[in-house]
């Protein structure tokens, strides 16, 4: 691919309801366990109209006989959705004290930086962001901005947010949300989160690890029962629920109480995994948040019995992995952007590259940033799939992530709703 050739850009390039044919050596769908060879895909700037082994029929390609592009060395793969990150964080910021000050900035402040954040994601091959919550309604703001500019004027990837975090009163969780204690109770809490205009509610049941011990020390901070009412409320206004959960006591709650989705999941039991598979509750594991403790341990100042501690949950962390997938948990890929020294963007490209290292086979990693993703969380708009009627938000790669997921990295083009947008490697991590 020379992305210097201006007539190669022109043939992937689409406006309105012009129509591009390409056909790909390898096409991921985002969803099946292997490639397609040799696949067609169409597409206009609108949406994917055909994809698929055969050769599409000819009222699709409007009386073309040939592809506009045909390449045998290249993929072809849905763009990466992120599904836990925090746009209001400056992730690639190591600086303790840089990132308390940044966090007493003013909302319009953080709404500043975070706008070009998310702006940029596409260079990275990421088309959409589930904010993971923040209490300054940075999220918010983005999430409706989105929404109020017609596609053909969008500049950056998607975003859905749930607002504020919901969390007690003193508990873990005040820098990114507000406590349930001002509300009457958990209904009265979820119809203001719904009112402010959240997409999906999150919950913060749990505390954080403590790294120097090696486990979740703090008590869970809500029960089955105040969960429950959580989750009853948020499906009652057609909301998905979210929780923050660490710790097997904590975690045991959420499976109990019929969340959406299982955040993070550290100390999870293989027992509990079966029971997520039983209700249909999916995993975000999140494992760059504690992978870049390790990395940074210098930086950190942690001592070698914290070091060995941090090691033994990353490896735990993997053998859970192995089983979900082993069994059949949905599992899809957040990196936790925003936390210590994950940066937006990178960050999702080293998580997947974690779980590859965990055991995932390429594609199936893969599926976990795109299908899985598309097919668990109910977003607004479809994309994270190439098949008919999905946005054409894509990767187009000559280096095969299928093969190895660190080749997401390389060079590549985002073929985003008919412009096409070039990796870069220069970028700045935010």
């Amino acid at each position: 691919m020379n992305t210097s050739d201006h007539h190669f850009y022109q043939k992937l390039t689409s406006s309105g309801k012009a129509v591009r044919w390409i056909r790909v050596g390898h096409l991921l769908t985002g969803h099946a366990p292997q490639a397609i060879t040799m696949g067609h895909v169409v597409y206009n700037a609108e949406s994917i109209l055909y994809a698929g082994k055969e050769a599409p029929p000819a009222a699709i390609v409007q009386e073309k006989h040939r592809p506009d592009l045909t390449m045998p060395d290249h993929t072809l793969l849905p763009g990466l959705i992120e599904a836990h990150a925090h746009l209001f964080l400056q992730g690639a910021e190591l600086d303790a004290e840089k990132r308390k000050q940044h966090l007493i900035q003013s909302p319009e402040a953080l709404l500043s930086q975070a706008t070009p954040r998310l702006a940029m994601l596409p260079r990275f091959g990421v088309i959409a962001v589930r904010d993971a919550g923040d209490k300054d309604g940075v999220g918010l703001a983005l999430s409706k901005s989105y929404r109020s500019h017609h596609k053909a004027a969008r500049a950056s990837a998607y975003i859905d947010s749930p607002g504020a975090a919901i969390h007690h009163q003193g508990r873990y969780g005040s820098f990114m949300g507000s406590p349930l204690e001002q509300h009457a109770d958990a209904a009265d809490c979820v119809a203001a989160r719904v009112a402010e205009g959240a997409d999906r509610i999150k919950l913060i049941p749990t505390s954080i690890i403590n790294f120097k011990k090696g486990m979740v020390t703090a008590k869970p901070q809500m029960d089955t029962e105040e969960l429950s009412a959580f989750t009853k409320a948020a499906r009652e206004h057609g909301k998905q629920s979210f929780a923050h959960a660490s710790g097997d006591v904590g975690i045991d709650h959420v499976i109990a109480a019929g969340v959406d989705t299982v955040e993070h999941g550290f100390f999870i039991r293989f027992d509990q995994l079966d029971r997520m598979l039983e209700k249909n509750i999916a995993w975000v594991p999140t494992f760059a948040p504690v992978q870049k403790q390790i990395d940074h341990a210098e930086i950190m100042a942690w001592d070698e019995d914290c070091l060995a501690n941090l090691k033994k949950i990353i490896e735990n962390h993997k053998d859970s992995l192995r089983y979900a997938h082993q069994i059949g948990v949905t599992i899809i890929a957040g990196s936790d952007a925003g936390s210590y020294g994950v940066p937006h963007g990178e960050g999702l490209l080293y998580e997947l590259e974690l779980m590859q290292e965990a055991g995932l086979p390429p594609i199936n990693v893969i599926n976990t940033a795109t299908g899985n993703s598309s097919k668990r969380l109910d977003f607004h708009e479809k994309f994270g799939l190439i098949q008919e009627g999905y946005q054409s938000r894509m990767i187009l790669s000559a280096h095969h992530p299928e093969e190895n997921v660190t080749n997401l990295r390389k060079n590549h083009l985002c073929l985003f709703d008919g412009t096409v947008i070039e990796s870069d490697n220069d970028i700045s991590f935010m």
